[in-house]
């Protein structure tokens, strides 16, 4: 951490943070901080001094109200504290979201069509040639290795499942490098995007490199996407659009909650700064 790090994280937490005059201890925010991973160490600090201030905001118009605390407990028996309870308690009782009608999701799914789409799927095979990231020597044996393969292969691609099964680091080399069924994120980036620049039958002209080592790929067939209808994805684009109502709602009145209450150490957002964001449908 460098010193000008340093000093900018000594006077943010010498800087005293409390709401309506109840301190929140700098103890109390610094085990917050692990609860908030951010860029740097004053961002993080920053962060779980803002999600405190805001658990004390609700907390106090919780008490304020006459709120008593009911805990839930889940499936799993575990029990919510009485704190936890108290401010799901004032959420419930205090924030409103519309659910979303139909005219609202089909409108959402017609403007972003493209995220409703089934994976691409691909049906590959691969010759691998191992070699460990840092190992310089062996990267450049690897390639070599992948390259001698592949001048071999334009000769006679009828043998890629032979030398996949005498040459390939990965357990597909047993079955003469078959990987199956393959879709997007089961793969490197790397070996992703070598897959969509094939055409089926067609083998990679180089050697891919990821961090496993050097591969040689074949496309044997791809199956692309096709758009899902809106009755199918009509109840995910409900919950979604529920979802970012209520977060932006239960922002809001935070928002409010902040303007009229006296918040030292930290900025938070005024009810002006909030708007409702987009996103993809989870």
């Amino acid at each position: 951490m460098s010193c000008s790090v340093k000093s900018v994280l000594a006077g943010a937490t010498r800087t005293t943070v409390s709401v309506n005059g109840v301190v929140i201890p700098h103890d109390v925010i610094s085990r917050e901080v692990q609860h908030h991973p951010a860029p740097t160490p004053v961002a993080a600090w920053t962060a779980a001094a803002r999600a405190l201030v805001v658990r004390e905001l609700l907390l106090q118009e919780a008490r304020r109200k006459g709120l008593s605390p009911e805990p839930l407990r889940d499936e799993k028996g575990r029990r919510e504290t009485d704190e936890e309870a108290l401010i799901r308690a004032l959420v419930e009782q205090e924030v409103v979201t519309p659910e979303p009608d139909e005219e609202t999701c089909r409108r959402y799914y017609g403007q972003n069509r493209t995220r409703f789409r089934s994976r691409d799927l691909f049906e590959a095979s691969h010759i691998l040639l191992a070699a460990h990231p840092e190992d310089a020597a062996a990267r450049d044996a690897a390639r070599r290795a992948a390259a001698d393969l592949i001048a071999q292969l334009r000769d006679k691609p009828h043998m890629f499942g032979q030398l996949a099964e005498a040459y390939s680091a990965c357990p597909s080399g047993k079955s003469g490098g078959n990987l199956g069924q393959i879709g997007p994120g089961n793969t490197t980036p790397e070996f992703e995007k070598a897959l969509y620049r094939l055409s089926p039958g067609e083998m990679t002209k180089e050697p891919v490199e990821t961090r496993y080592g050097f591969h040689i790929v074949r496309l044997d067939r791809r199956i692309d996407g096709r758009e899902l209808p809106f009755d199918l994805v009509r109840d995910r684009i409900a919950d979604y659009l529920s979802e970012r109502s209520r977060r932006v709602a239960i922002a809001q009145y935070v928002a409010r909650l902040a303007a009229m209450s006296e918040v030292s150490g930290v900025t938070l957002p005024t009810p002006a700064d909030m708007r409702v964001s987009g996103g993809p449908v989870q």
